[in-house]
Parts: C-alpha cells; sequence; structure tokens
C-alpha cells in the first residue's frame, strides 16, 4: 500500500483520517502545520500528502505551492484536505498546485478512492513514460 503524509492541526479530523488510511493498509505519517509539511515531504517522499489549507505557521495553500515548485517534491500528489468547499476555495487549492479536493466532513469510501485514484495516476504517468 502507499505512505501517505497527512497535513491537518485539528487532532481530531487528524486521528479520524489516520485510522482510515491505516484501516485500508496504509503507512501514515502526520504533522500539524505547513512549515513541516515541507521538511517532512521532502524527506519522506510519500507518495500523497493529504493538506488541510487552514494551517498554522503556513498555509496548506503556500505549502502545496511551494512543495510543487521543489524539484524534490513536486511530483508528489497534494490533495486538499478542506472545509474550504465553495467552487472559490475549490478553484484556489487548484491554483495552487492541489490534485484533488477531499470537502470535510467526508464519505469513507470516497475519501479512500480519492487517496487511491492519486496512488495510481503517478504510476500510470511513470510506466507511460517507462513505454516512450
Amino acid at each position: 500500500m502507499a505512505q501517505i503524509l497527512i497535513v491537518e492541526d485539528a487532532p481530531d479530523n487528524r486521528t479520524i483520517a489516520e485510522l482510515i488510511l491505516l484501516d485500508a493498509g496504509h503507512t501514515v505519517m502526520s504533522v500539524g502545520d505547513g512549515a513541516s509539511a515541507l521538511s517532512v515531504a521532502a524527506s519522506l517522499q510519500p507518495d500523497v500528502i493529504l493538506m488541510d489549507l487552514s494551517l498554522p505557521r503556513l498555509d496548506g495553500w503556500e505549502a502545496t505551492r511551494r512543495l510543487k515548485e521543489n524539484p524534490a517534491t513536486c511530483g508528489i500528489p497534494v490533495i486538499a484536505f478542506t472545509a474550504h468547499a465553495l467552487p472559490n476555495d475549490l478553484d484556489r487549492a487548484r491554483a495552487a498546485g492541489c490534485d484533488a479536493v477531499i470537502a470535510k466532513p467526508f464519505e469513507i469510501d470516497n475519501f479512500l478512492r480519492q487517496i487511491d485514484r492519486a496512488i495510481v495516476q503517478p504510476l500510470e504517468r511513470s510506466r507511460g513514460n517507462e513505454r516512450a
């Protein structure tokens, strides 16, 4: 299964996401702010980052921008994990570099499908590059 970095400052939200992902067989690491996410992502190289957008120290929008600008982390899929789910918020998340959005509160099956989709897409791209 995948290694997933959860970036979430609300302990209850972080615990729920961790439990669901662990139960699905994934390895999970979590941090509580965007600044920590940058360093952990660079060293851990997770398969997917689940990024809250309202974070202390460095918000999720800016953390995602920086991850996507860094050659060491730009290929890691980032899924916005947010209560900011209005159309303008979704556009802003995608403009920052988020590959997908999971709105809170979330439905567990959809949550896991989005994670699985984010894991599979980079694998498909890399296989396509190998064939080229």
